[in-house]
């Protein structure tokens, strides 16, 4: 199971064109969630093909945060580490910031020359992705996360455990 990264990128893309508020690295994930498990309940399949964990403050993407904290940590990978072409392919669509706060390293988002592609979704995805992005557009990371804990299987599965 492959990620789709220039799936990830767009919707990046949109949430920057949609103008959402606090969008860093933890808010990106929790939506990349909300937006696959919504997907799936409703369509029977993911939009992105990431598996999430449950971790302590949210569910957590597994191959996006590794991603993440790549970068954050700015690690060099091998030529040959698989992780560099999804990397790569994130790249392509968008710019991202590193910001050291004083507890924690936040990333944010740029656009650069690529616009969102509608094109690469479906109408039922399409539907979702706005739903998502339209109903957590002005809250936090943490306001989302806490809507996160209210889902059944997301309460029920143990930290550390794979949700969907």
């Amino acid at each position: 199971m492959t990620v789709d990264m220039t799936k990830v990128a767009n919707v990046i893309l949109y949430m920057l064109h949609k103008q959402v508020k606090h969008l860093n690295d933890k808010k990106v994930a929790i939506m990349l969630f909300l937006m696959d498990y919504n997907h799936q309940n409703h369509c029977g399949q993911k939009i992105f093909n990431e598996e999430y964990i449950k971790g302590s403050r949210h569910p957590e993407p597994v191959v996006i945060g590794e991603l993440f904290d790549i970068v954050a940590n700015q690690e060099d990978l091998d030529e040959d580490d698989e992780r560099i072409y999804l990397m790569q392919e994130l790249l392509d669509y968008l710019d991202i910031e590193i910001l050291e706060k004083e507890k924690f390293i936040e990333l944010n988002f740029l656009q650069m020359e690529e616009e969102f592609d509608e094109s690469i979704f479906s109408k039922d995805e399409l539907k979702t992705i706005h739903k998502v992005v339209s109903l957590y557009s002005d809250a936090s990371a943490r306001n989302i996360a806490n809507e996160c804990f209210k889902i059944d299987i997301v309460r029920a599965t143990p930290k550390g455990e794979k949700i969907i």
